[in-house]
């Protein structure tokens, strides 16, 4: 299939830099790895300041602090045509294109009205992956090297693209994550013909091993030791716009985390876009789903969990229940635990109970017994932790453990509410 060919003069033709920034900052909200905060607000006379929807989005350090960002696309023209992107090739949406100069000014300027703390930069491919690659990496050395820009930066990683491409990215970005998208080849084959699962991992790869060498000379103290993406590489797969099951979602994303050393995995529930192909779902799925699948992500991150444990018996992860409790219950053998007596990792697997909580509790028999009261002084969820330990003290929802009904009386009472209708998500790409 002949590519079609960026004109950047055709593409730009009457169009204002805050036409782009409308345009680019719009189109990079589907990417999931940061959260748009979507806030509109007009100046009113004597006021200071407003916010309108221009890409100033906000992000969590693992520290817990939020920060913003300005969260836009290079392009959002681009030559594959995946049939889940508002974006594609095929499509009709209205396209603009910064210079890595425009971005440079709008991320200096922004930073200095104290918008933002950072830069967010993705793109369509614009002529091939080397190129593409390379027009982000050029962002992120002119606001190094040219304005001494000590601000976070976070690119894509276009799968593909060359190691010396990567190198140069890694050289000035804080972040780089390559998206896999979607679980599986078969998946890709069917929605996005352009990418397989062997580039995106070829070039995580190559992420980790120069991660892995930069780490290695900054600890061996080399005077020459290269700096390169301290902040680790992340991706983004999108549920629910193929049949692909949780089980095989959490199972490619425990390789990514094994073979790649991965930060984090952002799941994205799959949002119906205009003039959706027929192939693709009318709906998103259930947002609930897309919150059980962080959940299980963080038990195989922080609880020793591997994905097979997870999803045992059925496909897809439970909706009524979080993936823990799902666990327990299915192996009440296991339990109770005694939190007397058991070991850190035997009580952090206990529903109610985290993993800072189950420090807590290991520290604390040091000098004298758990009681029950201690976990609600903790803050822990006494009502699914209850059933599942045995305390100093007498704890009267033990005997529920072999109760047959104990996942209704422990399921989540609240239920998803509709907003809106499918055709008008589906009109509104919402």
């Amino acid at each position: 299939m002949a590519r079609p060919q960026v004109n950047r003069n055709q593409v730009n033709r009457n169009k204002t830099i805050k036409d782009k920034l409308a345009i680019l900052a719009d189109a990079a909200k589907y990417d999931a790895s940061c959260a748009s905060s979507g806030v509109k607000r007009k100046n009113k006379s004597g006021g200071l300041g407003n916010s309108t929807g221009v890409g100033i989005c906000h992000s969590y350090t693992p520290d817990g602090r939020c920060i913003s960002l300005l969260k836009i696309l290079l392009t959002n023209f681009c030559i594959y045509d995946c049939k889940y992107c508002i974006n594609r090739a095929s499509s009709n949406v209205p396209r603009a294109r910064f210079t890595p100069d425009e971005v440079v000014r709008l991320t200096v300027e922004f930073y200095k009205r104290n918008y933002i703390e950072g830069l967010f930069l993705s793109s369509g491919i614009i002529r091939d992956v080397d190129y593409t690659m390379d027009q982000l990496a050029e962002v992120a050395r002119k606001l190094r090297q040219e304005h001494d820009f000590n601000g976070y930066i976070h690119l894509k990683a276009v799968p593909g693209a060359s190691d010396e491409a990567v190198q140069k990215a890694g050289r000035w970005a804080d972040r780089l994550s390559a998206n896999i998208e979607l679980p599986t080849q078969d998946d890709l084959d069917e929605l996005a013909p352009a990418k397989t699962v062997d580039d995106v991992e070829k070039t995580m790869g190559e992420i980790r091993q120069r991660r892995d060498e930069a780490k290695a000379a900054k600890k061996s103290k080399a005077k020459d030791a290269p700096r390169f993406m301290p902040a680790g590489q992340s991706t983004q797969m999108i549920v629910g716009a193929t049949p692909s099951t949780d089980r095989t979602i959490l199972q490619t994303a425990d390789r990514l985390y094994t073979n790649h050393k991965l930060k984090r995995v952002y799941y994205s529930a799959y949002s119906p876009i205009p003039d959706v192909d027929p192939m693709l779902p009318a709906q998103t799925p259930p947002l609930i789903r897309e919150h059980r699948l962080y959940q299980a992500d963080w038990l195989m991150r922080f609880y020793g969990f591997q994905a097979a444990e997870i999803v045992e018996e059925e496909d897809n992860l439970p909706l009524d229940i979080d993936p823990k409790l799902a666990w327990a219950i299915r192996h009440r053998d296991l339990f109770p635990v005694d939190l007397n007596r058991a070991s850190f990792e035997e009580i952090v697997r206990v529903p109610g109970i985290g993993v800072r909580n189950a420090k807590r509790i290991v520290a604390m028999r040091r000098k004298r017994r758990v009681r029950l009261e201690d976990l609600r002084k903790m803050r822990s969820n006494v009502r699914k932790a209850a059933p599942f330990v045995i305390t100093a003290d007498k704890n009267p929802h033990l005997r529920r453990l072999d109760d047959l009904d104990l996942r209704y009386q422990l399921a989540d009472r609240s239920e998803q509410l509709s907003l809106f209708d499918a055709g008008q998500s589906s009109r509104l790409g919402a």
